[in-house]
């Protein structure tokens, strides 16, 4: 291995964690939705990488595609950025209708009694909720919950703007190994800290004493979301 290429590799490395790391998008949304659904961490863990795969492999087609045709950096990064701000302001959008559903289904899960009353003139009282449902359509008589399927649509026309100049430094040099090398070792890093940091944190999420938010879980998931999205938005998160 050339020294070109090491430094390369660190440098893909480096950039494929720090970008994963100071993006709250690609990690907290799994976070929150994980908690307000009650999923386990392995049905956590195979949609976070699912979606991490979608979100790099649509930047990945992208710059193979650009190679192909010999576009230039420029052009793609200029691409990336368009499609980057579209993303972030149906992600903003997506958030925050996931916010205004969230309040709501609280407050109609809001326990009240109802009083009945027995032909022996005896009374009681019960405390009683009313169940809301997520976003859904009907099949085969099951319910599929859409919720999670936006979000990974989401990721997969969102872009992954630092992979670009990446693997076009060593197309250039027709160096077509190290493309593919970078191509796989971006890719996998990306995918692997966003395992760790969605993991981590929701395992760690369910020591904490929360039972008393739980009506709010769904609430707080889309105001998650949506701070994440004006923060790509406005702060270039």
């Amino acid at each position: 291995m050339t020294q070109e290429l090491s430094l390369l590799l660190i440098a893909t490395i480096s950039i494929a964690f720090i970008h994963t790391l100071t993006g709250p998008d690609h990690y907290l949304p799994f976070i929150v939705i994980s908690k307000a659904k009650k999923w386990s961490l392995s049905k956590t863990a195979w949609f976070t990488a699912l979606c991490g795969l979608g979100h790099v492999g649509s930047s990945v087609i992208l710059g193979f595609v650009g190679i192909a045709l010999g576009i230039a950096v420029g052009k793609l990064e200029f691409i990336e950025g368009v499609r980057g701000n579209l993303i972030s302001w149906i992600f903003t959008a997506f958030g925050l209708m996931y916010l205004i559903w969230g309040i709501r289904h609280a407050i109609r899960n809001k326990p009240h009694q109802h009083i009945h009353f027995h032909s022996t003139g005896d009374m009681h009282a019960h405390e009683h909720t009313h169940h809301d449902e997520h976003l859904h359509i009907h099949e085969n008589g099951e319910k599929r919950n859409l919720t999670p399927w936006i979000l990974f649509t989401i990721f997969v026309f969102g872009p992954c703007e630092p992979l670009i100049p990446l693997v076009m430094y060593p197309a250039a040099k027709h160096n077509y190994s190290a493309l593919l090398l970078v191509t796989i070792i971006f890719s996998a890093v990306t995918i692997i800290s966003m395992l760790s940091l969605v993991l981590i944190t929701s395992y760690g999420i369910k020591f904490l004493p929360m039972k008393t938010m739980e009506k709010y879980n769904h609430a707080l998931a889309g105001g998650t979301i949506f701070l994440c999205g004006m923060g790509m938005l406005f702060l270039g998160l």
